[in-house]
């Protein structure tokens, strides 16, 4: 259980009032977790998830909604939070990047407004790094170039921000004008509920958050402008996004701020140590071509080492965390070796890789036959329905604290019938 979770007797500050409230709004959600039931091989698992189809359900922080519930909501949107919060999540983050005024906003990335946002239809679109270019084909329709923009939020003041309404991550590499690049969401997430999509700032997130009565899981997004910029230093924006929180009056034990750059981390652990003890370092060294999540001699700075420097929490993508032996779901070396080291896991993200009857894409590539074991290639992820395999591995073998998910509904409902907090 994450520490300073809610407990039962915690329920009482507006938790339990949530659940009376939102218990009608829980039944639209509730059918994707059905389904993916339906779809599992007959088994023990299966038997019991389907016994805790009546509830109750109540919020938890295993369930943690990684972006709101961008599934069907655009990412980063009031929309998407309290979608996120009705869904039973306990935690709800915000990625947060800054303006070209210096001020916090939730956004994944500091330059994806012209695929999440509406700029490009607007007069801000001026502003853009890089203004919308039309894809290019040759004579015979084949694609030479295909369309582009950039546009960042340092490209333009937080009120500007403000007048952008978010949409579902999508672009579309061959279109020839605005409006179709703006399309290109993928079938199984769809535009069903994408209009308007209301952009927060990282202190409106907050106060929304507080309002709701979840728990906040900031991520310190890496900048894609040289720092300092204008004077603010890598330094003060960590800084500043953990001042946000202090202003609001929100205790450190609700908090849990990520970050994939060390750095930030370590940053909060000397400088912030109430805030310190729940930073989470996102484990993004799968992208160093040195880095071999089964080999421990290639992981630098060592499982043991963060320790030493005071990381308590470690957040790797799940796939590192399992691997197949025998046929069967198992933790995998760099899980076993992260819990030795006495570090606590949380992981992500659950619900987005898309339908799974192809065996799903990076987030189970260990599962899946793309990285096929030597000894037992089995491909054991090839329907919607194994990802409860999958989950039930991480929490009942691996012990992870919580996972991310696009739609927390799928994790609410397991942690519920398997009575994780």
């Amino acid at each position: 259980m994450l520490s300073g979770c809610a407990s039962l007797t915690g329920l009482r500050d507006g938790h339990e009032q949530f659940e009376v409230q939102q218990r009608a709004a829980w039944m639209q959600y509730k059918p994707r977790p059905l389904y993916l039931i339906h779809k599992m091989a007959t088994g023990l698992l299966k038997e019991k998830l389907k016994r805790c189809s009546s509830g109750p359900f109540k919020r938890t922080d295993f369930s943690i909604g990684h972006r709101g519930a961008p599934m069907r909501f655009p990412e980063h949107t009031l929309e998407s939070y309290k979608a996120a919060a009705k869904m039973g999540a306990g935690i709800v983050e915000c990625d947060v990047t800054f303006t070209q005024d210096k001020e916090l906003v939730c956004r994944h990335s500091q330059c994806d407004l012209h695929t999440t946002t509406n700029i490009l239809k607007t007069p801000l679109a001026a502003k853009c790094s890089k203004p919308f270019r039309p894809a290019a084909f040759d004579e015979n329709g084949n694609l030479v170039t295909p369309a582009t923009a950039r546009c960042c939020t340092s490209d333009i003041t937080l009120a500007e921000f403000k007048t952008l309404k978010g949409k579902m991550d999508a672009f579309n590499p061959r279109a020839a004008n605005v409006a179709g690049y703006m399309k290109g969401a993928v079938g199984w997430r769809a535009d069903l509920y994408t209009a308007p999509g209301t952009l927060l700032t990282h202190k409106e997130s907050i106060a929304l958050f507080q309002k709701l009565g979840v728990k906040m899981t900031p991520e310190l997004k890496s900048p894609s402008v040289p720092m300092p910029f204008d004077g603010f230093s890598r330094e003060d924006y960590a800084q500043k996004m953990i001042d946000e929180y202090k202003e609001a009056g929100v205790r450190a034990s609700k908090v849990w701020a990520q970050s994939f750059n060390l750095g930030d981390v370590l940053y909060w652990i000397q400088n912030e140590p109430d805030f310190g003890k729940q930073a989470v370092f996102l484990d993004g060294r799968y992208d160093d071509p040195a880095f071999d999540h089964r080999n421990p001699a290639t992981w630098s700075p060592s499982m043991e080492q963060l320790v030493t420097d005071g990381v308590q929490i470690i957040a790797p993508p799940m796939w590192m965390l399992l691997e197949i032996e025998n046929g069967k779901i198992v933790p995998s070396r760099y899980a076993t070796a992260v819990k030795d080291a006495g570090l606590d896991i949380i992981t992500w993200t659950f619900e987005r890789d898309g339908p799974l009857d192809n065996g799903g894409g990076w987030y189970f590539q260990t599962l899946n036959g793309k990285n096929p074991n030597p000894v037992n290639p089995d491909v054991v992820i090839n329907d919607d329905g194994d990802m409860y395999e999958a989950l039930h591995v991480l929490a009942g073998e691996v012990g992870i604290l919580g996972i991310f998910s696009d739609w927390p509904a799928t994790v609410t409902y397991y942690a519920n019938c398997m009575n994780l907090e």
